[in-house]
């Protein structure tokens, strides 16, 4: 029993020592989506957290490290709200969970408003997180790294399922969605779609509100890596393609913030 043991931690610790690999595997199929409302397996995203102000969320997030997470600039984060890790069903007082106090917030200074990109902020946490099954980090991309159109990504929140629906989910929710490329993006959306941008969706699946600030991942070299910060689109639409942050071209935002913090 304890071999047995031992063997499990070991498997654990090779799981959550570097990045993009949950300990518990996603079950994935395209017919998940946010928008209509599919369940997430449990701990299977742990680089998503939930942003609250006043016990509330507000908007997603994801660890990049255990000193920091990177949400949108939109969200308007404060050093008072606070980031908690660890939790799929928000109402859940079972669940192994870090509520985790925010030293910095480090907004992009090119930010001036939503349709005008550069919506990243980055977030300093004041004591790091405790990495275990259920929280450890995304990858990053480097700044050179191609996602081409077509590539299945997965989105995640706690968001509203529909557009009208009388409030947003407590269980996490994720959606599969295509990556949309950049002129069909031009087509849709005009001159307000901006190369700091990746679009994705259009397929019966989108974002929504209160999804804001959270990940759109693609699996690279078979693991998760951080492509889009969700950003802003049309509410719920699930046949237009949303709009996330294009995480590569803030490569050197975040090393820089990283290195000079």
């Amino acid at each position: 029993m304890a071999f047995l043991q031992l063997l499990s931690c070991l498997a654990f610790v090779a799981a959550v020592s570097g990045c993009g690999v949950p300990a518990i595997e996603p079950v994935l199929n395209n017919m998940l989506r946010i928008a209509n409302g599919k369940e997430a397996v449990p701990g299977s995203w742990p680089w998503q957290v939930s942003l609250q102000r006043r016990g509330a969320h507000f908007c997603g997030g994801t660890l990049i490290s255990n000193k920091w997470v990177v949400t949108a600039a939109h969200c308007n984060v404060r050093t008072t709200d606070k980031v908690v890790a660890g939790r799929h069903n928000l109402m859940s007082h079972r669940e192994r969970k870090q509520v985790l106090w925010i030293a910095k917030v480090i907004r992009n200074n090119n930010y001036v408003n939503i349709l005008l990109g550069n919506d990243i902020t980055l977030l300093k946490l004041a004591i790091p997180a405790r990495f275990w099954k259920n929280v450890s980090p995304v990858c990053l991309p480097s700044a050179n790294d191609d996602f081409p159109e077509g590539t299945s990504c997965v989105t995640t929140g706690w968001g509203w399922t529909k557009h009208n629906a009388e409030r947003r989910q407590d269980i996490l929710q994720q959606a599969v969605l295509p990556l949309v490329s950049d002129t069909k993006c031009k087509r849709y959306w005009g001159k307000r779609f901006k190369d700091i941008m990746i679009c994705a969706g259009a397929s019966g699946a989108s974002p929504c509100l209160g999804d804001s600030g959270g990940p759109l991942v693609c699996k690279k070299n078979n693991v998760w890596t951080l492509v889009g910060i969700v950003s802003w689109g049309e509410a719920c639409s699930i046949t237009s393609p949303a709009v996330f942050t294009r995480v590569t071209k803030f490569i050197p935002f975040i090393k820089k913030t990283l290195g000079n913090n």
